[in-house]
């Protein structure tokens, strides 16, 4: 379906509000027409340092981590473009591990990260060719001029994927919604676990 959104005060989170769609899945230029491969994935949202907000999404079939930007949170997004290389060419388009889920982060001094990954191997239809990470989430840090051109990555952040004998992960190995959240000088990346599907952070 499309993205919805809700919003409520921080001071008072048990009022929240029903925006409405606030974006449309056909609104995306790679959106597959085939049903089983349209599907939109866990979005994340960040303003950029110039005031604008992009949302960062996911739809099966594109391999492509997409964003959509609005000058409110909660307004009417307009497609934006695809994460991509220096080169032009999109992130998942050069072999690397499956993208999904993404998490964006920008940190004090306005660097922008982005957190992507799935780790379950064996589901054609999702995986549409391409390969889990076996090595956990990948990270790419972003030009935040644009919000979409990658200076760096991908590089993976250590918490494991499939392979989690000796790397201290055992029972809790990365399956995907990469998130992360800074509380005064320590970051915390939250994510699903493979085996017990429960949120998990390192």
């Amino acid at each position: 379906g499309d993205f919805v959104c809700w919003s409520a005060p921080v001071d008072d989170l048990g009022n929240w509000k029903y925006e409405g769609c606030i974006y449309k899945r056909e609104q995306d230029p790679a959106a597959p027409r085939f049903r089983l491969l349209n599907g939109l994935f866990a979005p994340d949202m960040v303003q950029g340092a110039d005031g604008r907000f992009y949302l960062y999404y996911f739809i099966s079939g594109t391999r492509m981590i997409s964003v959509a930007v609005c000058d409110q949170p909660a307004g009417k997004y307009e497609f934006y473009g695809y994460v991509r290389y220096a080169d032009g060419t999109p992130i998942g388009k050069k072999q690397e591990p499956l993208q999904f889920d993404p998490g964006v982060f920008r940190d004090d001094d306005d660097r922008i990260y982005l957190y992507t990954g799935f780790a379950l191997a064996g589901n054609p239809l999702l995986l549409n060719g391409s390969k889990p990470t076996r090595n956990g989430p990948m990270c790419f840090e972003l030009d935040p001029s644009d919000m979409l051109t990658v200076k760096t990555g991908p590089d993976y952040i250590g918490v494991a994927g499939e392979k989690t004998a000796g790397t201290g992960y055992e029972g809790h190995s990365f399956l995907e919604a990469s998130s992360m959240r800074k509380f005064f000088d320590t970051y915390y990346f939250i994510y699903s676990t493979m085996k017990v599907h429960k949120l998990f952070y390192t």
